[in-house]
């Protein structure tokens, strides 16, 4: 049928001076929308009225409002919805300004997610008209009608007029709406400063955590929709929150102060994990196990926010507010406590730091520091420190061997104190008047190892410009102690077991034999019997070095010395340091005792120099965030044999290799043997990557 006339003029302006009373009535869109859909369908015939805007950020056409005459038959709302400029007919209105009639939707082929939106609500027919100013294009008005060609040239002629007041109203509308937004923003502002320069005031002048607590509940709550405030801390050691503060009036009996419960549960957990401050919306609490978010929801409680107290890289706990209503804090407000919460953490941990120097006269016990000149064990090996019976039984070895000239062979982790080991031997011996002489072989170039070890004449080689004594000879009627003695190249083991077996040997360059009388010593950090198999090493050699074993334990299996150890590496730095250092605190001690110290007494000792040249004042300072493990590091259990230490070893070079045996980069090559002698191994050893 076609469009229905708008009827005269006399009515048409009625209708445009209502559409200027309502504009000049209302100045919020949504009303003034509703307005016009009550009182215009009386002189143009639609059904739906609707106010379409651009989005100049994303390019796109937005259903800003959406009203119907006819509001019990249609209840369907759009608002908000964005449609591609390309896929709907108010973007071809806002581009090319002209309006747009539709007179049947179902053949419109041209907008297709456009109208199959409106068919969806029943409308047939569409007139669209441009919203546009003399400043700017706002957008577009749309009248739809549930009726096919409804809309003639005469309608859009009328309409084009409501269209040039609406645009005015709608520009002065979002101009307003924008002041409104910046007078809200400034509000929120002043708003959040106030509350800041109030913690502030209020942190500085309460030194009594609960004081503050309750000062600053009463400056959120003017800010905040807050109902219930809380103050939970952290308890690390037992991975928990203790609620140390609660306001929440009206709730008596709702839940006591000192209340703890397990971090991986309560509403605060993400945002002491993260770091993050979180908002929890009711479905949050609701799907929350823990019995603090089901006593809160059982109080009426339907939204939160929790914001961590962070100090530096601490976390000391959370600050948490809840609200009756839901969805009563925004990312805004979160951002907004979260500064609060800083100075609430400096106020937290200046009352830990209280609390603690009140108690540390009764429960932080300090230990004193020898000052004997050396500190020894009941053996007396000089600079042996220790008291431990893993100790005890490797000193009770040396003491047998000692008085005997037998070949020693000291096995050992690298730092744990092999050449102590060897000076005992030497000095416990009748030896000891004599010359202790040592050779680490893994820090002599194998070309020259040889003459390290036996000397050479005056023009033996190249650059050999004198005479020169090798270690054994130095070495006549005392002690040699070859260190690293597993790195000695295959050509010249043979050599050096003439050495062992006969005592004589020749210069480089010479034919002279000369006899000495020297006691071996080896030590090596390697598994020589391996290496034997790898054929590495001289099995012959290896036997005549084998006849005393004496294995030295890693630091982490003897940790009872550590405090002694502590104490003596101490004393001796501080006295080079020309430093007064009186105590050691129990908790460092306690820190330095759980290490497992890879580098063993060589690390330790390295660390307690570091700690003396950083102590200022009478007590040792240690910086226990260096002794926390690194990613890859695992602590072995305290290993009692050889074997044990092998095992360790071979898995961790697996696991640094990504199990990957052979090749350059895989653990056979890292650990310097071949692969079939790795997998050969790994079957003794019971190693599987499953393992």
């Amino acid at each position: 049928m076609p469009a229905q006339t708008i009827q005269s003029d006399s009515a048409q302006y009625r209708a445009l001076l209502k559409v200027a009373e309502a504009i000049a009535a209302h100045h919020d869109l949504p009303t003034l929308f509703r307005e016009l859909a009550q009182r215009l369908p009386a002189v143009a015939p639609f059904d739906f009225i609707g106010l379409v805007l651009h989005d100049a950020a994303k390019n796109v056409m937005r259903v800003y409002v959406l009203e119907t005459a006819a509001a019990q038959h249609h209840t369907t709302k759009l608002d908000g919805l964005e449609l591609p400029m390309e896929e709907s007919a108010t973007g071809w209105v806002w581009t090319h300004q002209q309006p747009l009639i539709i007179p049947s939707l179902a053949d419109e082929t041209r907008f297709a997610l456009g109208m199959t939106t409106l068919r969806g609500i029943g409308v047939e027919s569409v007139c669209f008209l441009p919203l546009t100013t003399a400043r700017r294009r706002l957008g577009a008005i749309g009248f739809g009608s549930l009726k096919p060609s409804a809309f003639s040239e005469a309608d859009a002629d009328f309409l084009k007029q409501v269209a040039r007041q609406i645009a005015v109203a709608v520009e002065s509308a979002l101009h307003y709406e924008q002041a409104q937004k910046a007078q809200r923003e400034l509000g929120r502002e002043r708003d959040r400063l106030q509350l800041l320069l109030e913690t502030n005031n209020a942190v500085a002048t309460h030194l009594e955590l609960r004081d503050l607590f309750k000062s600053i509940t009463t400056s959120i709550r003017r800010v905040l929709k807050a109902d219930v405030i809380s103050l939970t801390l952290l308890e690390p050691e037992q991975n928990q929150l203790k609620l140390y503060a609660l306001d929440f009036p009206g709730a008596n009996g709702f839940i006591e102060e000192g209340t703890t419960c397990t971090l991986c549960g309560c509403p605060a957990t993400a945002a002491i994990t993260q770091r993050e401050p979180v908002v929890l919306s009711r479905q949050d609490l609701d799907q929350s196990e823990s019995t603090v978010s089901r006593r809160l929801v059982a109080e009426g409680v339907r939204s939160a926010c929790c914001v961590p107290l962070l100090l530096r890289d601490r976390t000391l706990g959370a600050l948490n507010v809840g609200s009756l209503k839901e969805e009563a804090f925004t990312r805004a407000d979160a951002d907004m406590l979260s500064e609060v919460g800083k100075q609430i953490a400096l106020a937290v941990a200046n009352s830990l730091a209280y609390q603690e120097i009140a108690t540390l006269k009764d429960k932080l016990a300090k230990e004193k520091l020898y000052l004997e000149e050396e500190i020894q064990t009941g053996y007396n090996f000089e600079e042996i420190v220790g008291d431990s019976q893993a100790l005890k039984r490797v000193l009770k070895e040396v003491q047998t061997v000692a008085a005997t000239d037998s070949t020693v062979l000291i096995l050992g982790e690298t730092g744990s104190g092999k050449e102590l080991v060897a000076r005992a031997l030497h000095n416990l011996s009748g030896r000891r008047e004599r010359t202790f002489v040592k050779l680490n072989c893994a820090a002599i170039p194998t070309g020259l190892l040889e003459s390290e070890l036996f000397g050479h004449e005056k023009g033996a080689f190249t650059g050999a410009i004198a005479t020169k004594l090798g270690r054994f000879e130095l070495a006549d009627r005392g002690t040699l102690f070859l260190d690293e003695v597993g790195e000695i190249p295959l050509e010249l083991q043979v050599k050096l077991l003439r050495v062992l077996q006969e005592q004589e040997f020749e210069r480089l360059g010479s034919t002279r034999t000369i006899r000495v009388n020297v006691r071996v010593i080896a030590a090596t950090n390697r598994d020589l019997a391996q290496l034997v198999e790898d054929k590495a090493f001289r099995s012959d050699l290896y036997y005549r070095l084998n006849v005393f074993p004496v294995t030295v334990p890693p630091l982490r299996a003897r940790a009872e010395d550590i405090p002694a150890l502590v104490r003596h590496f101490t004393q001796k730095f501080a006295q080079r340091m020309k430093k007064y250092i009186e105590t050691i605190p129990s908790e460092a001690m306690k820190a330095l005792q759980q290490y497992s110290w890879p580098g063993n007494v060589r690390e330790l000792e390295n660390f307690i120099e570091r700690a003396v040249i950083l102590t200022q004042g009478t007590d040792l300072f240690v910086p226990i965030a260096e002794l926390k493990r690194t990613p890859n590091h695992t602590t072995p259990a305290a290993a009692t044999t050889l074997e044990q230490a092998e095992r360790e070893h071979i898995l961790k070079a697996l696991r640094d290799t990504g199990w990957v045996i052979g090749g350059s980069s895989g653990a056979a090559a890292r650990l310097g043997m071949k692969r079939t002698t790795l997998q050969s191994r790994m079957q003794k050893l019971g190693i599987s990557r499953s393992s």
